[in-house]
């Protein structure tokens, strides 16, 4: 499964390979002329997979374990509390801190 910048990435690179014009490209794939030169240079200068692919950016150990990853995000699956329309991330932490037996960061 591919998620939605490389796949932006690859059609980018698909109509810079048929000769279309940086203003065209943009204009069909709805998205910013700069973003399409970015594509292009880093393209030119690193090769495909340095293109369609991001590199893993954080030198940051993980926050969470998986578990408490889990959690957070069933949580996030359920209806929010009586009174709100959706979950907010400090309404999540508040919610996890306040069960008994998770020792989530703040």
């Amino acid at each position: 499964m591919r998620n939605a910048r490389e796949i932006m990435r690859a059609n980018v690179l698909l109509q810079v390979n048929k000769g279309l014009k940086i203003k065209n490209i943009a204009e069909d794939l709805e998205i910013h002329r700069d973003t399409v030169r970015k594509i292009k240079k880093r393209y030119l200068e690193g090769g495909l997979k340095r293109t369609l692919y991001d590199n893993h950016r954080s030198l940051m150990p993980k926050k969470y374990s998986d578990k408490q990853e889990a959690e957070i995000v069933a949580l996030a699956c359920t209806d929010p509390p009586e009174g709100r329309k959706r979950w907010t991330i400090n309404l999540i932490a508040e919610t996890l801190k306040c069960k008994e037996g998770l020792s989530f960061k703040s």
